[in-house]
């Protein structure tokens, strides 16, 4: 592991490279002038198109409470009908594909325990009486 400490750039820093991105700057060149990830200054100018220079101000690495602060544009508020029973359905989809996962594995796993056994038959324990 290193011992570096993260480097934190100020807003200004931030906003003048995302204006010379967009005034058609190559992303890998004025990342390289700069001493920064490529990745980071496409983090930036995300949060500069969403949020403005305020955008470029906030903490990074998720929320707490794990949920957005605010919805994102075009999608439907809780509130909305349609959107809670669309989300469900989304939900029950991905409930039956992990079943439809879990199902394939035990069926491929008692086709090895077939094939395993003796005469085809699986095992049987029995209790007796005596210890």
């Amino acid at each position: 592991m290193s011992n570096r400490t993260p480097r934190v750039f100020t807003t200004e820093f931030k906003e003048r490279a995302v204006l010379r991105l967009e005034a058609g700057e190559q992303f890998s060149a004025l990342a390289a002038e700069l001493g920064v990830r490529r990745k980071l200054l496409y983090d930036w100018c995300k949060s500069y198109r969403l949020l403005g220079a305020a955008g470029l101000n906030r903490k990074r690495g998720p929320k707490p409470g794990g949920q957005r602060s605010s919805p994102s544009p075009g999608r439907a508020t809780p509130a909305d009908p349609l959107a809670q029973a669309e989300a469900r359905v989304a939900e029950l989809e991905r409930l039956v594909g992990r079943q439809q996962v879990d199902l394939d594995f035990f069926r491929r796993a008692l086709r090895l325990t077939d094939a395993d056994s003796p005469s085809g038959t699986v095992p049987t324990f029995s209790r007796s009486s005596k210890p």
